[in-house]
Order: structure tokens, then C-alpha cells, then sequence
């Protein structure tokens, strides 16, 4: 956005944890001549609450009003869950990558030193840049961060940098009036059209102190954009030996969990493939996603009644290209025990005729298992179904919240499309099981139908079928049967 345009700026806090609070935040402009309104970026931040000398203070729970609010609310935890993880997921994808560099895949005759990149400067933070408390203004440090990370990366482009994107902005600790704060940035890594700089921020009092306390990190990606807006091909970089190789490393593996997020979190379902590859970089995003798509189906507002069967309920939901449906019944079983059940689909056979088989093909974790399913055959198929399906289990956040068991497809190199079954996909389905006592609980089922499915759910809502209802009631005397035989038979899932 340009000078004379009106930045807009909203804030709220989507949930609370225990201590710790996600805090959603929109920046959009509006052009007051023309009236043209834009969204410039989007971004979640994790506050902490700390009382006197540090300590820790318990936040009260955030009560949701609002549809959007309460889709906010829910998939808040699996952000949470997300960033928790996001130093193993890193790790994880720089134990299975190649070692070889990009340097040694490509010519590298013209990389740019990184040391010619490297930038450090030293800022004194006075009253203004500090809150009533004494503290720095956070925002205040990630304007310095960003000014010696544009210089660096326009020592490698040799042009005006555009900052495309914030990787992780991590606050270690405070600094106060009076510090001296030194910034330091070096470009880690370019790549086509884009490059990634490190910046640190250190923090020491007027005594110049030997020891320097590491306040803050970021990691930012830039961009240079042609006449026409579109990024220009940037120089490649030689990493420094030792530290400068890791910071290359790690920077590409970032890239990757950035394209990895982008293609399976930030997309439309509409736009994104039913069967999304799997592998182990993705394999957060795609849990996220599984999860974060049936919470957003189950905080839909406008579902209907459809159809009432003795003690089941059938309530669909229409939307412009699906039709969702959501069947609930209240069994007289622990809801620990009923989604120890549920997430089980090795013993869906059991209850849903539907269901031929289902092996477990990967235990990715104990949370996460995709599955090899074969269901029987379809009226106009003369042979079965098969699916490779991601079951994504979830115990409560906190209080309120249900446990989920979430239900997607993948594509699994190993299990490819077979001349014997008509390969089946779905997009997102699962249960969600509520206690409403210490003994009894709503189980409900989602599923947002696909094409080839349609008519089956059509029927049953128009009284022409009881299937779904008679699988439903299937489904009561499973659990009935085996809630007191859970421990021995459920120890191996």
C-alpha cells in the first residue's frame, strides 16, 4: 500500500490456553479515492501472561459467539499443536533429506558469497521506543529486524528487496530503556525467485557486558519484483563453511515446510486435490488440515433436521458444491472409550456393513495412521471400492471441547490404484464424541459427500432408505458391546 491510504488493522483473541493466548490479527488497506478495499496479510500471534517477577498466570476460558469465531476457537488447538511440533518437523525433514547441497546440484561458478550479505548494526532503545512498563515495543524491534534484514538481502540482489513473508518471529526475552540491542543478518539461502535472511537481536546494558542476551530471532523471506510485479531470478548464494552450510540446510528445509503448508493448509478444499501425497514433510499440514476441515464442518451454523429414526438424528447442511450430512445418536458409554472405538477402523467391519476391510498400512504417531480400506461393492460398480485413508485422533484441548477422530485421503507410493477396485476418495469425514456425562455420550458423524455418493445420502434423507440410520444404530450396539472390553483389544492401535 502507498502514502495516503488507509491501513486497517483488527485484532482478537481467538483462544486461551492455560497461560499462553492465540491472538489473530488482519491488515488491510482501503484507497479513500477509489474506494478499492485490500487484504495485505494475515498472521497469528502467541502471547504469554506472566504476572509478578515472571511467574505465570492462569488465563480465564474464551466463550466463541459467532460461527466464525467459534471455527477460530477450534482449530486454534491444532495451530497450537502445529507450532509445538514445529522444531521436530524441521528436524525430521533434515534427517531424510539429501546432504548434498544445491550448490553441488547446480552450477555455482557465480554465487554470491554469503559474508558479503552479512549486516550488523547497534540501536540504543530510548522512552519512546518502550512501553509504561520499560520494555521495548515489540513492534519497534521487528521494524529494526526487518531494516538490517532488507539491507542484506539487497547485497546479494543488488536491487529494492520486497519482504514477502515472516517465518517465525520468536521473542526469547525483554529488553529495556537504556539497552543497546545489536542486529545481525546474513541471507542464508537463495533460491529462484526468492531468498531467506536470518536475524537475531541481542540485548546489553550501558556496562557493556561481555555476555549478550539473545532476545530475538526471525527468519524472513524476500522477493524482487519486475515492472510488471512479477519476481525477478535471483543470484545464487555460497554458504559460509560450518554454521553458514546449516543455515543453508535449514533454510531449504524451511522452504519446503512453507510449500508444504501453502499447498495443503492454505488453499480452498475446492482447491486443493482430494488425495494429497504424502510424505514425511507434509505430514503435519495434512494432520492439521484433516483435523482443522472437520472442526470447520462441525461449527457450521445453518445445519437442518433432515430425518429422525428413533433415538438417531440426520441433519444435512447444503452449501454451493457439497452436501454434508451429520447423523448423532447418545450412547450409554464413556467418550474415551467410545473415540478409542471409533478411531479404530481396523474394527469398523464390525459395525458398518460397508466396510470390508481396513489395514494398517503406517502408524505415523500415536495421534496419526493411514489406512488401507476396502468397502464393498457399489449398485452401479461391478467391483469394490478401495481408499487410502489418514485417521487423525484428537483428545480435548480443554474442557468443552469433543474428541475428534478425522478421516481424509491420502496417496501412498506403496498403495497405488489397482485394476481390481475402483478407487475411492474422500475430502474430510470423522466423528465427534461429546460426554455428556460420565457415562453417557453424543457421538456424532460428518461427511461432507462426495459425487459418487450423493444419491446414496440423498435417499436416506428422503425417507426412501433407513441404511445410514440402521448403520448408526450398528454403530450403538458396537460400543455397548465392547465398552467394558477396551483395554485388552485396543492396546495395539
Amino acid at each position: 500500500f502507498s502514502v495516503g491510504q488507509v491501513v486497517n488493522i483488527k485484532a482478537k483473541v481467538n483462544r486461551a490456553f492455560n497461560s499462553s493466548m492465540e491472538v489473530g490479527i488482519q491488515v488491510s488497506y482501503e484507497d479513500l479515492c477509489s474506494g478499492k478495499h485490500c487484504s495485505i496479510c494475515k498472521a497469528y500471534a502467541t502471547f504469554v501472561a506472566q504476572g509478578p517477577l515472571g511467574s505465570k498466570v492462569r488465563l480465564k476460558p474464551l466463550t466463541p459467539q459467532t460461527e466464525e469465531e467459534k471455527i477460530e476457537y477450534s482449530i486454534a488447538a491444532e495451530r497450537r499443536r502445529m507450532r509445538l511440533v514445529h522444531k521436530d518437523t524441521l528436524k525430521d525433514l533434515l534427517t531424510h533429506s539429501p546432504q548434498e547441497t544445491e550448490l553441488e546440484t547446480r552450477d555455482g561458478s557465480g554465487a554470491v558469497p554469503a559474508e558479503r550479505t552479512r549486516v550488523e548494526s547497534v540501536e540504543l532503545v530510548l522512552p519512546p521506543h518502550a512501553n509504561h512498563q520499560g520494555n521495548t515495543f515489540g513492534g519497534q524491534i521487528m521494524a529494526w529486524m526487518e531494516n538490517v534484514a532488507t539491507i542484506a538481502a539487497s547485497r546479494l540482489c543488488h536491487a529494492h528487496p520486497t519482504l514477502r513473508a515472516i517465518e517465525m518471529f520468536h521473542f526469547r526475552g525483554p529488553s529495556q530503556v537504556g539497552d543497546r540491542l545489536v542486529l545481525k543478518a546474513i541471507v542464508n539461502n537463495s533460491f529462484k525467485n526468492s531468498m531467506e535472511v536470518g536475524v537475531s537481536a541481542e540485548a546489553y546494558g550501558q556496562e557493556m557486558s561481555i555476555s549478550r542476551r539473545h532476545i530475538n530471532s526471525a527468519f524472513m523471506t524476500f522477493v524482487v519484483l519486475d515492472q510488471e510485479g512479477q519476481p525477478r531470478t535471483l543470484p545464487m548464494l555460497a554458504p559460509e563453511p560450518g554454521d553458514g552450510e546449516r543455515r543453508f540446510r535449514e533454510a531449504s528445509a524451511r522452504k519446503k515446510i512453507r510449500l508444504d503448508r501453502k499447498y495443503v493448509v492454505s488453499c480452498k478444499q475446492t482447491e486443493v486435490p482430494l488425495s494429497v501425497p504424502w510424505d514425511q514433510s507434509n505430514k503435519v499440514y495434512l494432520s492439521y488440515n484433516n483435523v482443522s476441515a472437520l472442526k470447520m464442518l462441525v461449527a457450521k451454523a445453518n445445519w437442518v433436521l433432515a430425518r429422525e429414526k428413533e433415538k438417531v438424528r440426520m441433519y444435512t447442511l447444503e452449501e454451493d458444491k457439497f452436501l454434508s450430512f451429520r447423523i448423532e445418536i447418545s450412547v450409554c458409554i464413556p467418550a474415551g472409550r467410545a473415540f478409542s472405538l471409533l478411531s479404530n477402523l481396523r474394527r469398523r467391519h464390525e459395525w458398518d456393513s460397508h466396510y470390508v476391510s481396513a489395514e494398517l498400512v503406517q502408524k505415523v504417531d500415536d495421534d496419526d495412521m493411514i489406512y488401507h480400506v476396502v468397502s464393498r461393492k457399489l449398485r452401479h460398480e461391478n467391483k469394490p471400492q478401495d481408499f487410502v485413508i489418514l485417521a487423525s485422533r484428537r483428545k480435548p484441548c480443554s474442557k468443552g471441547d469433543p474428541y475428534v477422530v478425522a478421516f481424509r485421503s491420502v496417496t501412498l507410493p506403496t498403495h497405488p490404484t489397482r485394476a481390481e477396485f475402483t478407487r475411492g476418495e474422500t475430502l474430510c469425514s470423522g466423528f465427534c464424541i461429546w460426554p455428556e456425562s460420565e457415562e453417557m455420550s453424543k457421538v456424532a458423524y460428518y461427511n461432507q459427500a462426495m459425487p459418487g455418493y450423493l444419491n446414496y445420502v440423498t435417499t436416506n434423507v428422503a425417507g426412501l432408505s433407513s441404511d445410514i440410520c440402521s448403520t448408526f444404530e450398528a454403530c450403538e450396539k458396537f460400543l455397548l458391546k465392547n465398552k467394558e472390553d477396551l483395554i485388552s483389544r485396543l492396546q495395539d492401535f
